[in-house]
């Protein structure tokens, strides 16, 4: 693989750096507002919207007779915003619940695209071609217009997420405090879903509408393993996303036949599945590192301290006692051996004679710190 060549292409070749500044922008835009979506559970809206989004395309098609980029993303914009105002109407009219709510209107619309998808195609003109790239995307056409168009309606979403931060911010946490404060939650509320509706529909193009929802919910779950400080990740969320688009692009670049819309979100998913790995202090391995350390710390401390009730039966904090003895005072008998080493090698206890196990005087000390500790708890 010549690395050389990719960079040179990524910032001299027309088609690479083309389409990997629409699929970087795409991945901040989603990125940024994918964040706001989890932490007010409605990531799979993600999937509903592009799905929903669909027969906007095709009618915006059939309406204008017009494959403009801007054109069709307005027509799957609407279609999406639509998908989500009848969402959240059947949510609060019915009893239906949200999951279902969103499951029919998912299903509806993406079978009403279909639909015209199909018809289009039985056009006796050649004009329509090229439409059914929103449904898996089709990354490597993306033209210049095309990334004007992402670049315009990203920014503007992005500008009102930095003007109404404290706004977003307080109704993403709190939709109760965030009225009691007298903000307009019903209008923050509908913006901030037509933000995401711009965000997924602009991706339509390059990632498709089978796989837009994974761009919004991938980078947004990576970076919430990183922090819990907003501002931290939205900017890691933003950056997953950007790092997402533009590896694959040089990698779908570097194999022919390798599809550049599902690398994209192979990427961002794999970020994901290191993130819930690897992440400090919420990563499964990290957590399961210190709950190991937890239950090794309080098996310690279960011995030491009888150890120490033993010791005081016999008016010596340091009198010593057979190992077999605190095995049978412990709910874990075999961990015994394991946790006296490990006083012992903090120089908690020492072993006196033939197993016979005795507090030094800085175990005493520490136990008698414990004990009381915990008559103040």
């Amino acid at each position: 693989m010549d690395w050389a060549k990719i960079i040179h292409d990524l910032f001299f070749d027309y088609t690479v750096r083309t389409v990997a500044t629409g699929s970087t922008l795409l991945g901040i835009v989603s990125g940024v507002l994918g964040v706001f979506a989890m932490l007010r559970r409605q990531s799979l809206l993600g999937d509903t919207v592009s799905h929903a989004a669909l027969p906007g395309v095709a009618l915006a098609f059939l309406l204008l007779n017009s494959k403009a980029p801007l054109v069709l993303l307005l027509g799957a914009m609407t279609a999406g915003w639509l998908g989500m105002l009848a969402l959240m109407a059947i949510v609060r009219n019915t009893r239906i619940k949200l999951d279902s709510a969103m499951a029919l209107i998912l299903s509806v619309f993406f079978g009403f695209g279909i639909v015209l998808l199909s018809y289009t195609q039985r056009l006796p003109d050649a004009s329509q071609a090229g439409l059914n790239k929103f449904l898996f995307g089709q990354a490597a056409t993306m033209l210049e217009a095309d990334v004007i168009t992402i670049g315009i309606l990203g920014g503007i979403a992005l500008l009102l997420v930095i003007v109404l931060w404290k706004e977003f911010k307080i109704l993403s946490f709190d939709r109760d405090y965030a009225a009691g404060l007298g903000f307009p939650v019903g209008v923050l509320d509908i913006l901030l879903t037509t933000l995401l509706v711009t965000a997924i529909v602009i991706g339509l193009q390059a990632v498709g509408v089978i796989l837009m929802s994974a761009m919004v919910v991938a980078p947004a779950a990576a970076a919430r393993q990183w922090s819990d400080r907003l501002w931290v990740i939205v900017v890691l969320s933003a950056g997953f996303g950007a790092f997402s688009g533009v590896s694959g692009v040089l990698i779908s670049g570097t194999r022919t036949g390798l599809a550049t819309g599902p690398t994209i979100v192979v990427i961002a998913s794999t970020i994901a599945l290191l993130s819930l790995l690897f992440a400090p202090n919420r990563g499964v391995i990290f957590t399961s590192f210190r709950d190991l350390k937890n239950k090794r710390t309080m098996r310690a401390e279960t011995v030491i301290q009888s150890l120490y009730l033993l010791a005081k039966q016999h008016g010596d904090p340091q009198y010593p006692h057979a190992e077999a003895v605190l095995r049978t005072m412990s709910a874990n008998p075999l961990s015994v051996k394991r946790s006296l080493k490990h006083l012992e090698s903090n120089g908690l206890v020492a072993n006196v004679h033939e197993s016979r196990w005795a507090l030094t005087a800085q175990g005493v000390l520490h136990v008698e710190k414990l004990v009381a500790r915990r008559r103040f708890l």
